[in-house]
Formats: C-alpha cells, structure tokens, sequence
C-alpha cells in the first residue's frame, strides 16, 4: 500500500505543478479556461471557480490537462458556447500574442525547475552535507602508470575541467561522455596539496557497454576512495566540544601540530590517543584560528570506555547557500538530462534506466520507507526530467508545441490542418511508443 500511497502523491504534485504553471500563466494572460484536471479520464470530483473554470481530479492519476478556450474546440463543441460571456468568448487562445502564448508553453516545464529548485534548496538547508575527497588509491591502467605522474593520494578535482567533489559528480560527467573517441582530460591535486595537474587519457567508444555504465568510475584506469574532508558539521550538546570556541563549518587542518587532510585522518589520531584534550588548527572563513578542544568519554559496542570529540563531518549551509546550490543542481541535472536523452538517441547509453510507471511505483516506494528526504529528492529529479522532456520538440509536448509557434511565426499563419494533424499523430506515436518501451523496461527487472 506504500507503494501505491507514495506513487499518487509523487505523481500528483509534480502533475499539479506543471499543469498549474499552465493554468497561472493562461489566467495572467487573459485566456478562458474551461477545466483543469488532476488526473485523466473520468472526473470523479469537480468545482466551478468565479472565472467559469472547473478544477476536476479525474479518475486515472497518470498525467493532467489544462482546457484552454481555443478556436478549435468551438468549432467542434457549440455546446461549449453556451455558457460563456461575451467576453469569455473572445479570450481564446489563438486570439493572444505569439509571446504570451508561448510563455504559457513554457511555464510548465518552468514550474517544474522552480520545484526542483524549491526541494533541492530544503534538502540543503535542512541537512549536514557530506563533502568529499576523491583519493586516489590505486593505478591499474598501464598506460597511466607508464605515460603520467598520478600516483596513490592525489585527488581527482576535475574531468574535461568540470570540477568534481563527490561519486556523483563523478557518474554523471563519465556519463556523460559515454561513446567518446579521442580524449579524457582528469585533473589532480598532488598528494601534498601543492600543485594541480592534468592526466590525458585516450579512450575509444568509451563506456560503449551497457555494464559499464552502471559503474562507470570502474573504468577510469585508477580507483578512488572517497574520503570525508574534515570540516564540522554538527557539534553534539552533550559533549566538551560544544562548550569549546570550535564551530560549525570549521575545516580542521591539523591535530596537535599532525596534518588532518581527512575525517578518516581524525579518527585513526583518536584510536590511540591518551590525552584529554587536542589543541586544533582549523580555517575558518578565511581565517586560520588555533582551538584547544576538551575530549569526552563513552562506552563503545563492547563496553570499554573510549574517548570521542562530539562532531559529525559535512557542510552546514545557510538559506542563500542552499538556494545557490538548489539552483545550480537543478540546472546541472538539467543539462546532463538532456545529454543523456540524446545519448540514448544515438545508442551511446543504454537504456536499461529508463522507467515507465511501474518503476515509478517501486521507486516511489523505495524512498518513502528510507525517509521524507530521500522522497523529496526522488520528487526533484523527476520534476527535473519532466521538465526536460517536456521541452523536446515532439508535437504533443510543450516543446512541439514552441516548434509549431515558431513555425506559424516563421510562415506568417497557422500550420495547414493536415500537416498539423500529421504532427499531431506523430508526436503521440511517438510518446505511445516511448511509454510502452519504458513499462516492458520495468518489467524485464522483474524477470
């Protein structure tokens, strides 16, 4: 029941928020709405607003629909006319500027960034943010151990100069260089932190098997070990350290005059450790302060008394850093979105993480159970790609819908019927064969 409960809240709100970036746009504009669904087929519950706009949940919770007032649908129902002022009857939507028509084109998939934006930013400012450190723990391609300086304990800052920092970043742009033939460029911070290097690596039809790109930092001919970096992200209340001048966001640089380059650092310093206090040298801002921190004490899993500073790793942002890094990530994953569709266009990428409903379902579930944060990012990525997919160029979609704008802009007039009816068939062709590609994807996990 989880499954399903999490499914149609899922859907519903990231249906409800594109089809009102619609309907806020088409009423700023002036044109009629007849109904605004949540849902398709059968209306199970309707309401008529001041404005003549029926807002309806309908029975099936797979997609949505906003009924503008157009020339068209008069033409084919006279019934609509009857209950229409003079003036509701003159605001279609063939009577507005080519650009607030699109405007209202657009605002769908808009309205599903701003979401993504909105979560995003929550997830940020409501959470400790782990940041991390991209090791290098072995070489195995002989070319890089025969053609360049890598070596075990640099770090990996950067691929084709796209900075990198955690097993993401580092998926999604070897992702998204999937089927390349010349040159990998990764750029490294020497194992002291005193130099920046590049490494060149050639690839042919990089990541061209669908089994490589399930892990695709498996194929970069050296092995990472993501590291935590040592900046203080929660200082627990009951222990000496949250009485001590160490804050939050503090990035720990040494420990009794010993070098912390990781939080893994800090904790093989404790394990043998007798004192009762660390004197630490931390950056803070652009500051570097010296702090002298009392340890306290406590049982461990088998009884015996050990000593522990009270910190837990990650980055504590403020409401202005979450909405920057909410913003940028939204675009990001935008862009890659886009990348990867085209990827899958080509044959570079495999398909085999295309979902249709029934993985929507399972994933929909899946995150429920882990928490409300991990269902808020799930429903921010999915905002994410319905906003992306919306805006391609396939007729039944915003984005063919900004195509047909543009070419009745181009032509001075409106399509002719029948190739607007061929654009039409072929746009749901399309999206119909899309769909039921997506669910035989779900079902073949299960066989």
């Amino acid at each position: 029941m989880i499954y399903l409960i999490s499914a149609i809240v899922l859907l519903g709100v990231l249906i409800a928020i594109h089809e009102f970036g619609h309907f806020i746009v088409g009423r700023m504009c002036n044109i009629h709405i007849y109904r605004f669904s949540i849902g398709m087929g059968p209306v199970i519950y309707k309401k008529l607003d001041k404005h003549g706009t029926e807002f309806a949940l309908s029975a099936l919770p797979l997609g949505g629909y906003v009924a503008f007032h157009t020339e068209k649908a008069v033409e084919e129902e006279l019934d609509l006319l009857k209950p229409l002022t003079t003036e509701q009857n003159k605001n279609t939507f063939e009577s507005k500027p080519k650009w607030q028509r699109a405007l209202v084109m657009l605002a769908g998939p808009v309205a599903n960034f701003i979401l993504a934006i909105g979560i995003l930013s929550t997830i940020f400012v409501n959470s400790v943010e782990r940041q991390f450190i991209p090791e290098v723990s072995s070489v195995s391609s002989e070319f890089l151990q025969s053609n360049s300086a890598l070596k075990s304990g640099d770090v990996l800052i950067a691929i084709n100069e796209k900075k990198v920092s955690s097993l993401q970043d580092i998926r999604l742009e070897l992702l998204s260089l999937s089927g390349t033939n010349g040159i990998i460029n990764f750029t490294f911070l020497s194992g002291e932190q005193s130099f920046e290097y590049d490494v060149s690596v050639p690839v042919n039809d990089y990541l061209s098997d669908p089994n490589e790109q399930n892990a695709p930092e498996n194929f970069m001919g050296f092995a990472l070990s993501m590291k935590l970096q040592p900046v203080v992200g929660v200082i627990a209340k009951d222990s000496n350290a949250a009485k001590s001048e160490l804050k939050v966001n503090d990035l720990i640089l040494a420990a009794n005059s010993q070098p912390i380059k990781s939080f893994e650092d800090l904790r093989m310093f404790l394990q043998d450790y007798q004192g009762y206090d660390i004197d630490f040298k931390v950056q803070r801002d652009d500051q570097i302060m010296y702090l002298n921190v009392p340890l306290s004490t406590r049982k461990n899993a088998e009884g015996n008394e050990e000593k522990y500073i009270g910190i837990i790793p990650g980055l504590k942002r403020s409401f202005f850093s979450s909405l920057s890094k909410g913003t940028y990530e939204t675009y990001n994953l935008s862009i890659k979105t886009l990348t990867f569709v085209g990827k899958m266009i080509t044959r570079d990428l495999g398909t085999q993480n295309l979902s249709g409903p029934i993985g929507i379902v399972q994933m929909a579930g899946d995150t429920a159970k882990a928490g409300f944060m991990p269902f808020l990012y799930l429903m921010a990525l999915l905002s994410i790609s319905l906003g992306v997919l919306n805006l391609l160029p396939i007729p039944v979609l915003d984005g063919g819908q900004l195509v047909m704008l543009g070419i009745e802009a181009v032509r001075g007039s409106p399509m002719p019927e029948k190739m607007e009816n061929f654009f039409y068939m072929s746009g749901w062709v399309a999206v119909g064969f899309l769909m039921v590609f997506a669910v035989f994807n779900d079902i073949s996990k299960f066989l």
